[in-house]
């Protein structure tokens, strides 16, 4: 007959625990992943270029990043008081969010979709990818 010690056990139940959160995690990323695909489409640069001038340009990055450059014509409204400021942004009227890499455009979306809005954008890859105009803040 096998038998566990206590401390088998105890160390056998800590792993169980552990591959439990950690398969939380895969699934909770997973559902994130696929619910952000289906709220913000994904633009390419030219794409992004071609319509951007027709909606609202937000750059969700915080203020110093924002001023350190921007898409020309663009409004900072940092993810960290997107939500205070939502009424900034027209519902009617197609959304065009980058950020510095597009993770953050994800939040924002979701924020912005809860809210009702539906035509939500991003440029793939991020400001560190656009190779268009910018501007500084001198």
């Amino acid at each position: 007959m096998y038998r566990i010690s206590l401390k088998g056990a105890r160390k056998l139940a800590t792993w169980q625990i552990l591959l439990v959160i950690i398969f939380a995690i895969i699934v909770y990323s997973v559902v994130m992943y696929l619910r952000q695909k289906r709220i913000l489409n994904a633009l390419s640069e030219d794409d992004f270029r071609a319509g951007y001038r027709k909606a609202q340009l937000i750059d969700v990055r915080e203020q110093n990043e924002f001023e350190g450059g921007h898409i020309l014509g663009a409004r900072n409204i940092p993810l960290s008081q997107l939500k205070t400021r939502i009424a900034e942004i027209r519902p009617d009227k197609p959304v065009y969010l980058y950020c510095q890499s597009g993770m953050r455009c994800g939040r924002a979306a979701g924020m912005l979709y809860r809210k009702g809005y539906k035509d939500l954008n991003h440029l793939q890859g991020g400001f560190k990818k656009w190779t268009g105009k910018i501007k500084k803040k001198n």
